[in-house]
């Protein structure tokens, strides 16, 4: 610009937060180099939208529920920014339980999660700040953070452990700029679901150093037989909490984009700070969620029959009873059986697979030879990992799992036997009957839209 402040060209720049903006997932993904093999078909266990392959699939009553909303011309109108009273009423309901009670003025809702983590986020960190973070984790924290000049640091997690957090680690990494703690339970990528002891570990954590939580629990109650999901606020007596959900994995809809946000603050250390109005406020630059869907969310939650939830969870066990059992026969590696979610995570030891220099060259030579795409860890700030989606269909995933078999025997160099071993298998292979007939999906390589990422 011209001393006299007129400019005489154009000076257009792209915002700080714009330039600031960037997504790791989607950074290692579009650096990789993923040239299928033209004669085997491709298999993507890689995309996080259990939807795409056709054969998981919304029950009829949500559908119905969203067909009322809309013949019922309520709801073509705006709606208060944070939500319909009837539908966060909905939502209050949805999430209480005999040991947490929501109310509909603890509701906010947003369009779909990963808008419920942004204005968390927004709301209880500066720039400048930090929030810590699981490592490995949803790559969507880092990327909300930073775009706003909030620093991320990480905080480990245990494999050796089912993917605990590692409480000391944790302790460490807590300063005088952390602003909050972000714990994922269950967990993506790790498929972790943790205990009401370890959760209460981590809360005496955040006790101790006076750190608000972000419960990133959009997988809320999708877990495993045996496994019980605790949510966190259940188990907190005092640490104020910032519980972020939504109708996008458990009912199968991610493309609704419904999610929310539930305030828990017994002490009233958010009312006191002004946090609530801080909601509020940020609520009003998105104008509110879907309102079709607000208006669907009542009957959605109480149509839908438990045999839905079951058949969906039946169906995740299953697949990752199928994945565990196939690859931990496969040389070099190391599945860890999840415990809920739609995710496995496969360790690789790669000093037995010296022609790679990294799980990115692991996987991306995978791809080229096999045809069968997994997500390496690096995408989830770790390494020496690659991520399986449990979503795809049986016989797709069968497919996928023989090939990475033969892959791993193809390029596999045994260590000598007095070698350390790469990763640690700690959990036994549950058995389940699985239905043999699955209905036919397309083949998918990685789309150029966000919906790997989730």
């Amino acid at each position: 610009m011209s001393p006299s402040g007129v400019r005489r060209q154009w000076e257009v720049v792209p915002s700080d937060i714009a330039q600031k903006t960037h997504n790791p997932l989607r950074n290692v993904v579009e650096n990789l180099r993923l040239e299928p093999n033209p004669e085997k078909s491709m298999i993507a266990l890689s995309i996080g939208d259990p939807t795409v392959f056709g054969n998981l699939k919304p029950p009829v009553e949500v559908i119905e529920a969203m067909q009322e909303s809309l013949l019922s011309i309520r709801y073509n109108g705006y709606a208060p920014s944070t939500g319909h009273q009837e539908a966060r009423e909905a939502v209050a309901r949805y999430s209480s339980s005999a040991a947490v009670t929501v109310h509909s003025q603890d509701v906010v809702l947003c369009s779909g999660c990963s808008c419920a983590l942004d204005l968390a986020i927004t709301v209880l960190a500066n720039p400048g700040q930090n929030i810590l973070v699981p490592r490995p984790g949803f790559p969507l924290y880092r990327t909300l953070a930073e775009s706003l000049g909030i620093h991320v640091k990480s905080y480990n997690l245990r494999p050796e452990r089912g993917w605990e957090v590692d409480t000391m680690h944790l302790e460490q990494q807590i300063d005088a700029s952390t602003a909050a703690l972000v714990v994922s339970n269950p967990s993506n990528p790790c498929g972790s679901v943790y205990s009401r002891q370890h959760l209460r570990d981590i809360l005496q954590v955040a006790r101790a150093k006076f750190v608000p939580v972000i419960a990133d629990e959009i997988y809320e109650h999708m877990v495993f037989p045996g496994q019980t999901f605790h949510p966190l606020a259940s188990v907190s007596d005092d640490v104020p909490i910032l519980a972020c959900s939504g109708i996008t994995k458990r009912f199968l809809v991610p493309g609704w984009r419904m999610g929310w946000i539930t305030i828990h603050d017994r002490h009233g250390i958010f009312e006191t700070a002004g946090v609530r109005a801080g909601l509020q406020r940020l609520s009003q630059r998105i104008l509110g969620s879907n309102t079709l869907v607000q208006g669907a969310l009542a009957s959605i939650f109480t149509r839908t029959p438990e045999k839905f939830f079951q058949d969906t969870i039946m169906t995740l066990q299953c697949h990752a009873n199928i994945a565990y059992d196939m690859l931990k026969g496969a040389k070099g590696l190391t599945p860890l059986m999840p415990k809920g979610a739609m995710y496995m995570m496969v360790g690789i030891n790669m000093a037995e697979f010296p022609d790679f220099a990294s799980e990115l060259n692991f996987v991306e030579q995978m791809v080229t030879e096999e045809s069968v795409f997994c997500l390496p860890s690096k995408c989830f700030d770790y390494t020496n990992y690659m991520r399986l989606v449990l979503t795809v269909p049986e016989e797709q995933l069968r497919e996928a799992c023989h090939r990475i078999t033969a892959f791993c025997k193809r390029y596999h160099r045994p260590e000598d036997a007095d070698s350390h071993k790469g990763n640690t298998d700690v959990v036994e292979t549950c058995t389940s009957n699985c239905s043999a007939a699955l209905r036919e999906s397309r083949d998918l390589i990685v789309p150029k839209d966000a919906s790997i990422s989730p």
